[in-house]
């Protein structure tokens, strides 16, 4: 059974019962779920989740899903976290891990936060749903929407991933491109949801994506063996990967779940050097962003000009102690290149951003080499074939080398 008693606006505070079909509050600012994390903490420890399902659904309790008939599932979560250690030593943090996110359905983070937001929209009898995507949370919504017979329509710039535009397509859901980014797919796509009533599930403007998301904060605990990491580095575009992972840990420490005393992992926010509008409010004091003006990135999925949790973000990198990085292309596209040479993992661009973001962190000294320091890839390098073009020599019939 699930937990949940309510939503709460992250903004203002103002609650709703949980039970009605919302997007924002009355102030616009996004609804975070709640929970009875006291009878939750009675109900379970730790232990019993062992023989669970090896997917994000064993956290059953403190996912937002009344009913298990609607549990719509791919098999997304309990992704590996792996020693990365050649590419640590490399870096001076031998005690680097990387939570590989790419092997999960439709090869990205996004299925975490689609099979939790499209499991809960069929629980609440929504049929339709629309969004602005810069491509894989497209393609993930578009498959679970496709399992649980929902309609899904997205609007994406036009230079969004051809993987992503085919596997939506694919999957059934009407999609269209638009000239221009993500901010302008997503006025288009709520002029829209106005206009023929359907259910709007940008980012943050649902409930229910970040309760998928901050799964992720439960698994690295768990396989650490309920210890957290010193450090957790993550791409930063809508943010709502690291504001559920802060979530996850609060909740984790509400129930007492991890050890008495456990102190909360750094939290650091990487965005691209041609979008970083979170590093910029960061490092200036601010409590919001400003719209960052013709943002550009080999990462697309960190191309996010304006974010609408962007608070939270500052707010979860400022209350662990974290920081923020800006991360040049290049240093993105070494970063790729040095953990697919030295591991064998070829990664999202967003992921390898990561990779230059720790360099850049241990230079400074802000990482010691003692550190555990988890970067979190997002996704699949698979998904994105036109970032590395390789010139091959090609041989004749005859030939030998």
């Amino acid at each position: 059974m699930t937990y949940m008693t309510h939503l709460e606006c992250a903004r203002c505070g103002r609650t709703y019962d949980a039970d009605q079909i919302m997007n924002l509050c009355a102030c616009c600012g996004p609804l975070l779920v709640r929970y009875d994390l006291k009878a939750a903490a009675a109900a379970v420890r730790p232990a019993d989740l062992a023989g669970r399902v090896s997917s994000l659904w064993r956290y059953r309790e403190v996912l937002p899903v009344r009913s298990d008939e609607h549990v719509v599932t791919l098999g997304e979560g309990m992704t590996p976290l792996l020693s990365v250690r050649r590419l640590g030593e490399s870096l001076g943090l031998p005690n680097l891990m990387l939570k590989d996110e790419g092997v999960n359905p439709t090869g990205t983070f996004k299925a975490r936060g689609s099979a939790v937001g499209m499991s809960r929209a069929r629980e609440l009898g929504i049929r339709k749903v629309a969004m602005p995507t810069n491509g894989n949370a497209g393609g993930a919504w578009s498959a679970y929407g496709a399992r649980a017979g929902i309609e899904v329509t997205l609007v994406m710039p036009v230079d969004a991933p051809a993987m992503s535009v085919l596997e939506a397509v694919a999957v059934g859901a009407r999609a269209y491109m638009v000239r221009g980014q993500i901010t302008d797919a997503g006025a288009i796509v709520a002029r829209s949801a106005k206009a023929h009533g359907w259910f709007e599930a940008a980012t943050l403007k649902e409930p229910y994506r970040i309760e998928g998301k901050k799964t992720m904060g439960y698994e690295i605990a768990e396989q650490l063996g309920w210890r957290l990491p010193d450090a957790i580095l993550y791409p930063t575009g809508g943010g709502v990967g690291i504001i559920g992972i802060y979530k996850a840990i609060r909740e984790m420490m509400a129930m007492g779940w991890l050890p008495e005393g456990a102190r909360m992992p750094r939290l650091v926010a990487v965005q691209a050097a041609g979008c970083a509008p979170i590093v910029k409010a960061f490092h200036e004091g601010r409590e919001a962003s400003e719209r960052w003006e013709g943002a550009e990135t080999v990462a697309q999925g960190i191309r996010v000009p304006k974010a609408l949790g962007d608070f939270l973000v500052l707010e979860a990198v400022r209350a662990t102690g974290g920081t923020c990085v800006a991360v040049p292309d290049e240093d993105t596209l070494w970063g790729l290149q040095q953990i697919s040479r030295t591991e064998g993992l070829f990664i999202c661009p967003e992921g390898a951003s990561l990779v230059g973001a720790a360099r850049r962190l241990r230079e400074q000294g802000w990482l010691q080499p003692e550190d555990r320091v988890v970067l979190l890839n997002t996704g699949a390098g698979i998904k994105y074939p036109d970032i590395l073009r390789p010139e091959l020599p090609v041989l004749e019939k005859d030939a030998t080398i």
